[in-house]
């Protein structure tokens, strides 16, 4: 009965793996991650940077290019800032606090809503540049005849790590293990031979800087060195933008979360520092300049291994080939981090519900679909450029980092305890980096390309707004159901047989489906009663407890919501058996309707059977397009599969 192994479902099976199962006790220690793993799957996304965001500060100098380690230095100091006081959210936060979280807690649902929407239009980028980005590393060895495939070649990375991320967390990060070991070990090694074979010349690189801001004042003034400095600075803000990936991802770590969220970036903000310093020195030591289709990592590996002969090329084949590798793993981040928001805004009606749902893997298939999608499309309209893409990413993130440090500034104003003034400080001065830095970039680059983000990040703001208000309609046109309940209740009166009657397991039963006590679950009976009211001697009212992305978050949750369905399929039995019926409740418990229908349908044909199973419908007045995404029509399917196995399934429809 209800077998489902169809060749389509074995094919994908093999893809994405078996099912996980949700019941299982020990299932969130087995997919949360410990500090090392999520170094790699969350904090990579900042490390990866450091293979364009010190290119882009250090190009935006121009001739000026010994300043760039005054730019490195205070490239630093804002990792440590932004770094420290995303560990306070951490804290604050242990469930999880990105961005969406923070400012809709701390400062307005709406302000929250607007902080989501960029971070999902910057974890969309952070797929799609990560991934340009490790195409244009791959290409800048290759011959250039090859230069046609890269677009390709960058559109199979997002479909491959897309169906990657379908398996679950853990395997997509412990599958990139290698690659991120590789990365850092080929970049610590470049980074320290440069400073010792170059160890002799610091002084000479360090009275270059000196002359270089003093000819540089004399030309331009104070005013004028302050500006190209703060121009490189804020060009190089692609740097920081996989910060805010940890403390958005904390459901995924290991207990105690707080302390492995905290190891977490200091790994990050640690590594990020040595790689955006070292490599700005070492364009120095080997005075690296841009070369047409090459990266500069390119340019510096390439003299650096000059002399080495043939193991100079396997060196830099290897480098290269790492940092395009941990780029492709950069855009885990995306996919980690991008569906978590998404599924969060749906639990609270931003977005349609259906983003919150889990797939039998226990990941929130949808969410990575279409953060897939959308990467592909923008790969596409972009045609791969990064310089387009750092442009668009730097604006949003920067907009959900000014909106979290805002609202931890209010929380510690408000909340004036014994850290306050630590805490204010810490997030304040974040606040002001992170405010800088979004203003410089919007006003630099809003020409650019950079207005685009804007639009887009609005656009997207307009349609939550929109799906909000849709989803706060259909509640205050349900709530009518409620106010009606009591006056069906007493219209019923006399349709069904007073007394109590023998229990008979082959008597006719009404099955009916039901999702919480409550107006709809109420007229969905009342109708099974008014239209078969002396047809059936026994009633059963199944609750199916649906685990998604709002609940599942730990043993606690999952048996609170097996206790809540529980007791709300018992209120019926007892309404029913009030009524002299014979009445039972069960309850069920899973990421999927259609899967726990193939549990359900032997148990209750087995203990009853001549069943005939209901279930209510929603019905809109004014139906329209996007009512299927925003609303659940899975009776549908589940009459489609009661009628495979030749079961009697009716569907009650309810007018609202």
């Amino acid at each position: 009965m209800f077998d489902n192994d169809s060749i389509g479902v074995k094919f994908l099976r093999v893809i994405v793996g078996k099912k996980k199962n949700p019941l299982d006790r020990t299932i969130f220690h087995k997919l949360s991650l410990v500090a090392f793993f999520a170094w790699i799957g969350l904090g990579v996304d900042g490390l990866s940077s450091s293979c364009y965001g010190p290119e882009e500060t250090f190009l935006a100098l121009g001739g000026h290019s010994y300043l760039s380690l005054i730019v490195g230095l205070m490239a630093v100091a804002t990792i440590f800032v932004i770094s420290g006081s995303y560990s306070q959210i951490i804290e604050q936060f242990p469930a999880g606090g990105g961005g969406y979280i923070v400012a809709s807690k701390l400062l307005s649902p709406t302000v929250g809503m607007v902080s989501g929407c960029a971070l999902l239009i910057d974890y969309v980028l952070t797929i799609t540049l990560s991934i340009a980005s490790g195409a244009d590393a791959i290409f800048s060895f290759l011959p250039g005849r090859f230069i046609e495939y890269k677009l390709p070649v960058a559109l199979a990375g997002v479909v491959v790590l897309t169906l990657l991320n379908l398996r679950g967390v853990k395997e997509s990060v412990v599958a990139l293990v290698p690659v991120f070991i590789a990365f850092i070990a080929i970049h610590v090694f470049a980074i320290g031979y440069s400073f010792i074979t170059h160890a002799g010349s610091i002084d000479i690189i360090l009275g270059n800087v000196k002359s270089d801001m003093a000819g540089t004042c004399s030309e331009v003034g104070i005013f004028g060195i302050f500006a190209l400095l703060m121009r490189a600075y804020s060009l190089g803000a692609g740097t920081y933008t996989g910060i805010e990936a940890v403390s958005n991802g904390v459901p995924v770590l290991r207990e105690p979360k707080i302390l492995t969220g905290k190891k977490t970036m200091a790994y990050m903000s640690i590594s990020l520092s040595v790689m955006v310093f070292g490599l700005m020195a070492a364009y120095l030591f080997y005075g690296v300049e841009h070369v047409g289709g090459k990266t500069l990592n390119a340019v510096l590996f390439e003299k650096m291994t000059a002399g080495w002969g043939r193991n100079g090329v396997i060196f830099m084949t290897a480098a290269l080939m790492s940092e395009a590798l941990i780029l492709f793993v950069a855009a885990q981040t995306g996919f980690l981090d991008g569906p978590r928001v998404l599924a969060n805004m749906a639990v609270d009606r931003w977005f349609p519900t259906k983003f919150a749902s889990l797939s039998d893997r226990l990941v929130t298939q949808n969410g990575i679909l279409l953060m897939g999608t959308a990467a592909f499309v923008t790969m596409l309209l972009s045609r791969g450029s990064v310089k387009l893409m750092v442009i668009l990413y730097s604006i949003n993130v920067f907009i959900t980092f000014c909106l979290s440090q805002l609202g931890m500034v209010r929380h510690w104003w408000l909340n004036r305890g014994e850290k306050w003034k630590s805490g204010i400080a810490v997030n304040g001065i974040g606040f002001l980096m992170c405010f800088f830095i979004l203003c410089s970039v919007v006003v630099i680059k809003f020409n650019d390309g950079g207005w685009i983000t804007l639009v887009v990040t609005g656009v997207l703001a307009f349609f939550a707004v929109w799906i909000k208000n849709h989803y706060r309609q259909t509640i205050k046109q349900l709530s009518r159901l409620n106010s009606l309940m009591e006056a069906t209740r007493i219209s019923m009166d006399g349709v069904l047989p007073k007394g109590p009657e023998p229990f008979d397991p082959r008597a006719k039963t009404a099955v009916l489906f039901v999702n919480g006590y409550n107006g709809l679950g109420l007229h969905s009976l009342f109708n099974v009663i008014k239209l078969f009211g002396k047809e059936f001697t026994n009633y059963v009212f199944v609750g199916i407890g649906i685990l998604d992305a709002g609940n599942f978050k730990g043993v606690e949750e999952v048996d609170r919501l097996k206790t809540e369905i529980g007791k709300e399929a018992g209120r019926y039995a007892d309404l029913m058996r009030s009524e002299g019926k014979y009445a039972d409740g069960m309850t069920f418990v899973g990421v999927d309707v259609l899967s726990e229908i193939e549990k359900i349908g032997p148990i209750v044909i087995g203990k009853y059977p001549n069943s005939v199973f209901f279930g209510g419908q929603l019905v809109f007045r004014k139906k329209t397009m996007i009512d299927k995404w925003l609303h659940n029509y899975t009776v549908f399917a589940m009459q489609e599969k009661f009628y495979q196995e030749g079961i009697p399934f009716i569907i009650l429809p309810i007018r609202v």
